[in-house]
């Protein structure tokens, strides 16, 4: 069978996914090309990366940084311009205009946190598919988005792993009502601990994943367990679920990435190793299976699962995430505001451990609640949400 070639916008580039993106795309060369490049501030592997990728645009949305990107792409060496055609894009409001290329596919949305919300906005606009890595924007603005793609014709393709497990678990069965979905996650590094030990906890110790390899906030979040928090939001928008068809389980061997059960009771399982270049392959080749070199999961050397339920009195976060799903209007958006600001101060030693989800609390009972927030609401709440959470993180 021949499969079209894919032209593909990666935003966040340089991030976590975006490189395990360009992993996969290297691999099939003869299915996907890049198309743009975008990144926050990171200007040194960008232009690395447009050399390797040789992508029609790039877009570096620190504008301090443009100059520096711009001569590196135009210079020569001996034999050739290295960035010869390759055009060069400084700001955000340039991320959310590349993105309307007719040459574009598919938009690898992979940019973290809040930032990525108006760039995905745009490319549903202009009708291209979404291959989602960031979850917020479902979290902040899901019954936006969700409106949004169906008035447009665009399918979202998950990249969470969790969400991708249950994408995957719903081939052939989408006439078929879910009972329940089980999100799993490892735990992270505390697992099993109690706030006395937690109260201590240094950066250096959270960040340190038992099995995933994530950027610096998401590996946080992990550590909170508000990425769970996170991905409930993100599961209810995607697969159109109540809060209580959503229940999270703790599986430490991350084996088993997500549960779908049906109105009959039978389950059905995706499983596979933790590496995220999977969900992002298959997020891009989607209704197609690449061949791949992955690493092959060995039952042999893991012959138990085990499993158990989360501890919310000491991880609060995850619990903050279900009340702010259940409330709806701008409550996620103002979860996910509080949420990075706290993780920022946090990483940058203001903040206790314990205290991000102190913040997070206080923050959802001071900000403005709107039932039916805009566009222009979800801002003006992430904003603000932001002000109060610093003033909490002082």
């Amino acid at each position: 069978m021949v499969i079209r070639k894919k032209h593909v916008a990666v935003l966040g580039s340089t991030g976590s996914i975006g490189t395990q993106a360009l992993e996969v795309i290297k691999a099939y060369p003869e299915n996907f090309a890049v198309e743009a490049l975008t990144a926050n501030g990171n200007a040194d592997l960008l232009i690395q990366q447009a050399i390797e990728f040789k992508p029609n645009c790039v877009v570096i949305a620190d504008e301090s940084k443009y100059e520096i990107v711009k001569n590196a792409l135009s210079k020569h060496d001996s034999s050739a311009p290295l960035g010869a055609g390759i055009k060069v894009f400084t700001g955000n409001k340039a991320v959310e205009q590349v993105v309307q290329m007719n040459s574009i596919d598919i938009v690898l949305a992979a940019i973290v946190g809040y930032a990525g919300l108006a760039s995905t906005i745009s490319a549903i606009k202009a009708k291209k598919s979404i291959a989602l890595a960031n979850k917020e924007t479902l979290v902040v603005a899901g019954e936006l988005i969700t409106a949004l793609a169906k008035e447009n014709g665009v399918n979202i393709y998950p990249v969470d792993s969790e969400h991708s497990a249950i994408f995957q678990c719903m081939a052939g069965e989408w006439e078929n009502p879910i009972e329940k979905i089980y999100l799993t996650a490892s735990g992270g590094p505390f697992r099993g601990k109690d706030k006395k030990f937690l109260a201590s906890v240094k950066k250096e110790h959270a960040l340190k994943h038992p099995n995933w390899d994530m950027g610096a906030k998401i590996t946080i979040d992990s550590a909170t367990l508000m990425n769970k928090g996170l991905e409930v939001i993100e599961a209810k928008w995607l697969f159109n679920l109540k809060a209580e068809q959503i229940e999270v389980i703790v599986h430490p061997q991350s084996i088993i990435h997500s549960i779908v059960q049906f109105k009959d009771g039978s389950m059905k399982a995706q499983m596979g190793l933790p590496d995220m270049k999977l969900p992002i392959q298959y997020a891009l080749s989607y209704p197609n299976r690449l061949s791949s070199s992955f690493e092959r999961f060995d039952f042999a050397n893991c012959p138990n699962f085990s499993f158990e339920k989360p501890d919310t009195e000491t991880f609060r976060c995850l619990s903050l995430g279900f009340e702010a799903m259940r409330k709806g209007g701008n409550a996620a958006c103002i979860l996910n505001a509080a949420n990075e600001v706290a993780v920022n101060a946090f990483l940058n030693d203001k903040i206790s451990f314990l205290k991000i989800a102190e913040t997070i609390e206080n923050t959802l009972a001071k900000a403005p609640f709107i039932a039916k927030p805009s566009y222009d609401d979800y801002v003006h709440s992430d904003k603000e949400s932001r002000m109060i959470a610093s003033g909490f993180c002082k």
